[in-house]
């Protein structure tokens, strides 16, 4: 069975003060929460045994996905008794881990084929494959430099503008080998861009990278969060094409004069009053009162 392990992270310093509480999975997107849109993603391509890796504030996912048998899945929690960086935490899982596996920044949206992943890693016979994005300004993220092949030669994390050769990033996203985390030392913080995948280059061994154009949003801020909104409801996603202009939760009441344009989400239990007037794109969450 296909594993993923999700990289949940915590509250998000940036994302404030939407995460003060609640851990950046859990913010609603669409009026669902964040990290229930990555795993229906990851389902849809047979990926059914996820492992959420994460530190602190965990009470609100268990509570809400629970052992993950409501969507079709298996979710395993592993908590870290401290952070250990982004290879850390997938050491604390690695237990669960017996066969080729994905990881996922659990902060980042995207619209991943899986399924072209695998194989692309699996033909190429790639110990590390990373997911490539491209960006309009690549000096605050991580470029991977690739040969005609897709066989990564070099890493350069958040370069200087003179140094940009390409605008293609790490997008967070991995197909691994099991293998590759002896390399991770246990109990201790460690960095799979910053540590574990230049060691695995400067040993010869085969890291690879797959480059994609699907849509990819790093939800870090409040503003990329609100774009990431706009952008689904405009149907900028094509994994996530939304069926009907109007979208309304249970028990909700909308009185007949109301006016409506664009698409609408409206969350349960909300009322919109007499000649109230909604123009999309807008999300209105739950238990809300339009006058």
């Amino acid at each position: 069975m296909l594993k993923a392990v999700i990289l949940v992270g915590g509250q998000g310093t940036r994302l404030r003060p939407l995460t003060c509480n609640t851990p950046k999975s859990m913010v609603p997107v669409l009026n669902i929460p964040f990290l229930e849109h990555v795993i229906w993603n990851l389902k849809a391509h047979g990926i059914n045994d996820i492992i959420l890796a994460q530190h602190h504030l965990a009470a609100s996912m268990v509570q809400y996905f629970g052992d993950g048998t409501h969507l079709g899945v298996r979710l395993t929690y592993v908590m870290e008794d401290a952070p250990r960086g982004t290879a850390g935490a997938v050491k604390n899982a690695e237990k669960h881990l017996d066969g080729t596996f994905f990881v996922l920044n659990g902060d980042i949206f995207h619209d991943r084929d899986f399924t072209a992943m695998l194989d692309f890693h699996t033909q190429r016979r790639s110990k590390a494959t990373i997911v490539l994005t491209p960006v309009d300004d690549p000096t605050v993220y991580g470029v991977v430099e690739t040969d005609s092949q897709g066989r990564v030669k070099r890493f350069l994390e958040k370069p200087k503008r003179e140094e940009v050769t390409t605008n293609m990033i790490n997008a967070g996203t991995y197909v691994l080998e099991p293998d590759v985390m002896v390399r991770v030392p246990p109990a201790r913080k460690f960095s799979f861009e910053r540590e574990l995948f230049p060691g695995l280059l400067d040993s010869g061994e085969p890291v690879y990278a797959y480059s994609s154009q699907n849509y990819w949003m790093d939800t870090g801020t409040p503003e990329k969060y609100l774009q990431l909104h706009r952008d689904l409801l405009d149907g900028r996603c094509d994994g996530y094409k939304l069926d009907r202009q109007v979208i309304a939760g249970k028990d909700r009441r909308i009185h007949p004069s109301v006016r409506m344009s664009g698409r609408v989400i409206i969350g349960e239990g909300c009322v919109a009053e007499k000649d109230a007037k909604l123009n999309g794109p807008l999300v209105i969450g739950a238990q809300c009162r339009i006058g």
